[in-house]
């Protein structure tokens, strides 16, 4: 795992129990030079429930907020509650490839 990858683990594990997590460097999806700047960042607690999907991205925002838009320029956000985890069978959404400015 890369610093930035391991910087943004610690601030969300900041007040967040996770019962799993995963992250990705997404990168190399980037249209153009990237390093170490696009994230998939899958999160699984029971913190989240009876949280709307926006207070849950509000929340690790505000954790990660420091990090965002140097070093990293998106950040893809899955957050789940333990229940939502298993009827999803443990897998989250793929990340569409980044095409860069305007272009598609």
């Amino acid at each position: 795992m890369d610093k930035v990858g391991e910087k943004l683990l610690q601030l969300v594990q900041v007040g967040v129990k996770l019962s799993y997590y995963e992250l990705d460097n997404e990168s190399h999806k980037h249209h153009g030079p990237a390093m170490d700047s696009h994230y998939k960042l899958v999160l699984v607690s029971d913190d989240f429930v009876d949280m709307s999907l926006v207070q849950r991205h509000q929340a690790i925002y505000k954790r990660v907020h420091q990090l965002m838009q140097t070093p990293i320029h998106a950040l893809a956000l899955h957050c789940y509650t333990a229940v939502e985890w298993q009827q999803r069978n443990q897998k989250s959404r793929a990340t569409a490839n980044c095409l860069g400015g305007g272009q598609s």
